[in-house]
């Protein structure tokens, strides 16, 4: 990224996930003043940091994508699904940003040199960010406004067949299982930043 970039910190994104993890699919539980637990109903102020999650992961995989591209290390089938995705990962930015309007996060922090240094690295971590990026938006987004739904769910199609298409490529299954399992905000993040993949 540039240098006129607002970075996140890595504790801005314990917080971010901790805030996201609060508000958990099937309706969030929270503390209220007196100690007393609450479901929470999907609200402005929930989409806004269930939104910030996704953005966070659709900026991490649009900069993955554009890194790897100007490497120059791709060739082949690689470098046309990083091409597309590169092109469908800054539209999803752009989109939720939008629907953001103002709310947005700041950019996260990455070094991704090592996963853009051959196309065996490319592959192993296109797959980790691709299959991140779905945990996080089965896991969080039925707790979502339906107007924020409609707007998530043509991303989430495009965010599957490239997953598919990516596990092809890398001579893994495209579509291992019937259904694909949650994952909390918080692990997630968690463990993109074991991967090396986020700060």
């Amino acid at each position: 990224m540039d240098g006129n970039d607002t970075r996140m910190t890595r504790g801005g994104m314990v917080r971010l996930a901790a805030a996201a993890g609060a508000a958990l699919t099937g309706g969030a539980m929270l503390a209220r003043g007196d100690g007393a637990v609450s479901e929470a109903a999907p609200s402005q102020a929930q989409d806004a940091r269930l939104l910030n999650v996704f953005l966070l992961l659709e900026r991490l995989q649009q900069r993955f994508y554009a890194g790897a591209l100007e490497r120059g290390r791709l060739h082949g089938g690689l470098l046309a699904f990083a091409g597309a995705a590169e092109r469908q990962e800054a539209a999803h930015v752009r989109l939720l940003t939008a629907r953001l309007d103002g709310d947005e996060d700041p950019a996260p922090e990455a070094d991704l040199a090592a996963a853009t240094s051959s196309p065996e690295q490319f592959g192993r971590a296109a797959i980790a960010l691709e299959e991140a990026a779905l945990a996080a938006y089965i896991a969080h987004g039925a707790a979502l406004t339906r107007e924020a739904i409609a707007a998530v769910v043509p991303i989430v199609s495009v965010e599957a067949r490239q997953a598919a298409w990516i596990r092809d490529l890398a001579g893994a299954h495209p579509a291992p299982r019937a259904a694909d399992p949650p994952r909390d905000a918080r692990d997630v993040l968690d463990g993109l930043q074991a991967q090396g993949l986020l700060r």
